[in-house]
């Protein structure tokens, strides 16, 4: 362990979480590894699953979602999200230790080995797999599917200046296994809901991509905060404008009614309130804005759900 970053936390660790305080001090290092103490990741991966399971219950004839189901998302959420900052943090152990916000992750600063991270990261994809096989067979295929985007992922900062388009892909295919679960195929709501997602990451992964301009550009990393600069306000209104009306098509193709409606209308301020308030210079204000899209998220949940219920 390096001695003299043993302990400190990353800036966008959430203060005093129970992980730092409950678990003990040998599972810590591994509870940072999957991000536990920064749970916005995946809650923002666990979201349009939520989506398509209230969409398609509404497009099934309504009522609640299947229990078991959202249980089951969130338990691969949370094992799938961390299995991916994992793996991510295997491949970019060397970018990190030059980069100020990541330089106390666990790999860089010595608190878990590489093959400690290896072993860990296999046993949370056999956890994941697990949860996965209690879906159906649609279902199964398309969470299989996925493994592709996540394994070049973290490749893609390094080629393009859009990483957070192939982050998009990955964090909203769980839109398409919800879909999937209660319908038994892929259909087009589920399709536009995906696509729906794609530009809603597009847009909270570019406000959070600003913290580190700087350290991407001493690092030879790209972003699509590099890239959009100055302009990322008018970028963030296509991006959330085009994500709206994305998932207005999917409620309509899917049949929903003005709950869904007036979700998508909160959600519509809520992104306004972002983009009014954002300043690409202040990375307390980035990082808070990029936690406020959970918010985003549940809205859009909220509106689903009520119209599958009512």
């Amino acid at each position: 362990m390096n001695p003299h970053t043993p302990h400190a936390p990353v800036p966008d660790a959430v203060p005093d979480h129970w992980a730092e305080r409950l678990l003990p001090a040998a599972a810590r290092p591994f509870a940072r590894l999957m991000r536990l103490e920064r749970p916005v990741g995946w809650q923002l991966l666990l979201l349009p699953g939520l989506w398509g399971l209230a969409l398609a219950q509404a497009a099934a004839g309504g009522g609640w979602p299947d229990v078991k189901l959202m249980a089951l998302m969130l338990i691969g959420a949370v094992v799938m999200r961390g299995a991916g900052c994992v793996y991510n943090d295997i491949v970019d152990r060397d970018i990190d230790a030059q980069v100020a916000r990541t330089k106390n992750r666990p790999l860089p600063s010595g608190q878990v080995t590489l093959k400690q991270a290896v072993a860990f990261l296999i046993a949370l994809l056999l956890v994941g797999l697990l949860g996965l096989l209690q879906f159906n067979a649609a279902a199964i295929a398309l969470g299989v599917a996925s493994l592709g985007l996540v394994a070049i992922y973290p490749f893609m900062k390094r080629f393009t200046y859009w990483p957070q388009v192939f982050l998009g892909l990955a964090f909203n295919w769980p839109a398409l296994v919800g879909w999937a679960a209660v319908r038994g195929t892929l259909e087009w709501p589920a399709v536009l809901l995906y696509a729906g997602g794609i530009f809603w990451t597009l847009a909270y992964d570019t406000i959070y991509a600003h913290q580190d301009r700087d350290d991407d550009l001493i690092a030879g990393v790209k972003s699509t905060a590099l890239r959009l600069g100055a302009a990322t306000g008018r970028w963030l209104t296509a991006f959330f404008a085009l994500s709206l009306l994305l998932l207005a098509a999917a409620g309509w193709l899917a049949g929903a009614g003005w709950w869904y409606a007036a979700g998508l209308g909160l959600a519509a301020g809520h992104a306004a309130w972002q983009i009014a308030t954002l300043d690409i210079d202040d990375a307390a204000r980035c990082l808070k804005l990029f936690r406020a899209n959970r918010d985003f998220g549940l809205l859009v949940f909220a509106g689903a759900l009520l119209d599958a219920v009512f």
